[in-house]
């Protein structure tokens, strides 16, 4: 499915810290919405490739800065799903922190769902937001969720999870991450689990592709 190149579909960007509650919130907006309209874009698959640092130094790499990630790729691929177009984006591998070979094809639909913990931290990134939604959520709460996903999901072991965290995560999300807050729309505590606060986006959501196309979402 591809949108009418005369009509911009809605860009709505959902930030917050590392293990906030950023999925849940995207899902739950995904299950209002239908699947069939809404293409998610992840600040993840822009980590720069690692693959010419030794394997044993590439744990060190501070990967939540904002140099980290590719944005200026993230933005190109973002404007050309808003003016209509398909784009390949990269797949990362976060076990070996490189690129894989293949890549993953995004289809421009209704709704771009942009996410990551630094995407209000860039001014081109807020430049092509529609919307603007912070997940706000204790650390201690953050911490639990991150330790489980990077653990089971991701392949680390506890030690580099728990070293990473101290030396970057933290210091990054003081530093970066909650002083992007004041650029959001929308401050969503207890992430997924607030519905009121996903109600009003979708709603909002809604209302913008009324007004573009004369039928909502």
């Amino acid at each position: 499915m591809t949108t009418d190149s005369a009509v911009k579909p809605v860009v709505l960007g959902v930030s917050g810290g590392s293990g906030s509650g950023k999925t849940t919130v995207v899902g739950q907006i995904i299950k209002a919405l239908g699947h069939d309209k809404v293409t998610i874009v992840a600040q993840d698959y822009y980590y720069f490739d690692r693959s010419d640092v030794p394997v044993a130094e590439r744990a060190d790499i501070n990967y939540d800065h904002p140099d980290a990630f590719e944005t200026s790729l993230m933005v190109e691929h973002l404007r050309k799903l808003r003016d209509g177009r398909p784009t390949e984006v990269p797949v990362y591998d976060f076990a070996e922190h490189t690129r894989k070979q293949e890549t993953l094809t995004l289809l421009p639909r209704k709704v771009i769902i942009v996410e990551g913990i630094l995407i209000l931290a860039d001014a081109q990134l807020r430049g092509i937001m529609d919307i603007k939604a912070f997940v706000d959520a204790d650390a201690d709460l953050r911490i639990l969720r991150r330790l489980e996903r990077d653990v089971i999901e991701r392949g680390r072991s506890l030690k580099s999870v728990m070293h990473q965290y101290l030396k970057t995560v933290r210091p990054m999300h003081l530093e970066f991450v909650e002083p992007s807050k004041r650029y959001a729309d929308v401050i969503i505590p207890e992430g997924g689990h607030n519905k009121v606060a996903i109600d009003m986006m979708v709603t909002k959501v809604r209302s913008i592709l009324k007004e573009s196309t004369g039928d909502g979402a």
